[in-house]
């Protein structure tokens, strides 16, 4: 399917997502290009935003609606390396576009709000992982949420990228993002409803980018 095709798909079942198009569009452009040149994708939220951000790392870092093989090269490698089970390795491998989740790390997030301050543990993050040309994507229903404002501060100082999944006003975040796709509505079902639908398009377009269907 054609990245037009996605979007176009996407608008028709949630018409109201056409004021979002042009976003969307250069949110996959700026990612695309991330990716293209080497960059790893950070995503981060809370509650149901976290909730997110851990299934879109889980759409883009193994195959999503088509099968991932590695390449040809890789394969032949492990082949040669591992010749009683190589086969197996690169049969059970998928292409991957490298994305992490701020939320996931337990002990250090635990440890940030124990030891030091809670609302800095995806800022140290971002402090210690990433790089100019890296991506972090910030997730808030409010736009509000500290703990991604203070990520966004220090990715924009690093020279990363940064995308913003939010509501109708962008908060206080829109200030902060690179691109913001700001769905119009103002109740956090409804936002967090468009959010998935979003990002799952996100990760379609970037998919059938880079890797042709098998």
């Amino acid at each position: 399917m054609k990245s037009d095709q996605i979007i176009d798909r996407l608008v028709e079942r949630y018409p109201d997502l056409h004021c979002c198009r042009l976003q969307i569009t250069d949110a996959f452009e700026m990612l695309q290009t991330c990716f293209r040149q080497g960059g790893k994708l950070f995503v981060c939220g809370n509650g149901g935003s976290a909730a997110d951000s851990e299934h879109i790392v889980g759409e883009l870092m193994k195959g999503y609606m088509q099968r991932r093989r590695i390449p040809a090269l890789t394969r032949e490698r492990l082949l040669t390396a591992y010749p009683t089970n190589g086969a197996y390795l690169a049969d059970h491998l998928q292409g991957a576009l490298p994305a992490i989740s701020l939320v996931s790390q337990t002990a250090l997030l635990s440890a940030y709000a124990n030891d030091v301050v809670a609302d800095m543990a995806y800022a140290q993050q971002v402090y210690g992982y990433g790089h100019s040309g890296d991506v972090l994507w910030g997730i808030s229903t409010s736009g509000n949420a500290k703990n991604v404002i203070h990520a966004l501060q220090i990715a924009r100082t690093l020279g990363l990228r940064t995308l913003g999944l939010t509501g109708q006003s962008g908060g206080a975040m829109f200030e902060y993002c690179d691109v913001a796709i700001r769905v119009p509505f103002d109740s956090t079902p409804d936002i967090q409803e468009r959010h998935v639908a979003i990002y799952h398009a996100l990760c379609l377009l970037l998919e059938a980018a880079f890797y042709a269907p098998t």
